[in-house]
């Protein structure tokens, strides 16, 4: 069963009666194959889950893409609805709010601030990107009170900065990272992806292949890490690479010498679009 709703007061409303753990997972809407394989998994843990569908204004700086953000309410309910026939006994609260004043009413002057993990990397290219997601997501677990919440690994800097604001706020959720989910041909999920033109769709499927070739590079040793710093640097000429780095996967740490797992991040830009990528290598 899906329940839509649309004001803080009537999720509040249900909320106050639910005595069962809650899954939750925040999204922007326009959702994609990514997005559902989230609620899949939370729906395989939790009787009843609640996923936000909410573009929120405060992690977009001036000149991006807010006011073009694609906004499909009804596109995805029928997804969501499509999903929970296979998961009858479930429930899912959709939360939609009809206004940003909903999450954020004038008492609230709330701002999340997670130092070091939000200034480095997507947070040195988009200043204050990461505060607003950090105070949407503080919010939105205000409201929720979620035993879990589950985010993307496309996200993987999001992912941390969020695991680290409920560590430092010492909140009682748990973070599930899920896995990139990826087109036949390689190119991460994103709702961005709609932006491209077909020869640039084309053409971004090098950011995979780009992440693929520096992993094999690597091959689990550590021994070939400045092998492969020397690869990306070559790559690097290419100057639609806004970053394609190496890090320690828990601390986003430019050192990497000790590092047990690190992460490869790429964010490569198509036209006006901005593609984010990453993975992760084991190292021994």
């Amino acid at each position: 069963m899906v329940t839509l709703v649309r004001t803080t007061q009537e999720l509040n409303d249900i909320r106050s009666k639910e005595t069962r753990p809650v899954g939750f997972v925040p999204t922007m809407g326009n959702l994609h194959q990514g997005h559902i394989s989230l609620l899949e998994r939370a729906l395989t843990e939790y009787e009843v889950v609640y996923f936000s569908i909410f573009v929120n204004p405060k992690q977009f700086g001036p000149n991006e893409d807010f006011n073009r953000y694609p906004r499909t309410l009804e596109q995805d309910i029928n997804l969501i609805e499509e999903l929970t026939k296979r998961f009858p006994k479930k429930e899912v609260v959709v939360y939609s709010p009809k206004d940003p004043q909903e999450v954020f009413p004038e008492s609230k002057n709330q701002n999340v601030s997670v130092l070091g993990l939000s200034t480095m990397l997507e947070g040195k290219i988009r200043p204050g990107h990461f505060d607003g997601v950090a105070t949407v997501v503080y919010r939105l677990f205000e409201l929720m009170k979620p035993t879990s919440a589950y985010f993307g690994l496309k996200d993987f800097q999001q992912y941390l900065v969020i695991r680290q604001m409920v560590k430092d706020l010492q909140m009682p959720i748990k973070i599930v990272g899920m896995p990139i989910i990826r087109e036949a041909e390689g190119l991460a999920l994103s709702s961005r992806n709609q932006y491209l033109s077909p020869e640039q769709k084309s053409t971004s499927l090098l950011i995979s292949r780009t992440l693929k070739e520096i992993t094999k590079t690597i091959n689990n040793k550590r021994a070939n890490l400045s092998q492969a710093q020397t690869f990306i640097s070559t790559l690097l000429k290419d100057p639609n690479w806004n970053y394609l780095e190496m890090r320690d996967a828990e601390t986003l740490s430019e050192d990497i010498s000790h590092s047990k797992q690190i992460t490869i991040l790429a964010v490569y830009q198509m036209g006006t679009t901005r593609l984010l990528d990453n993975t992760q290598v084991e190292i021994e």
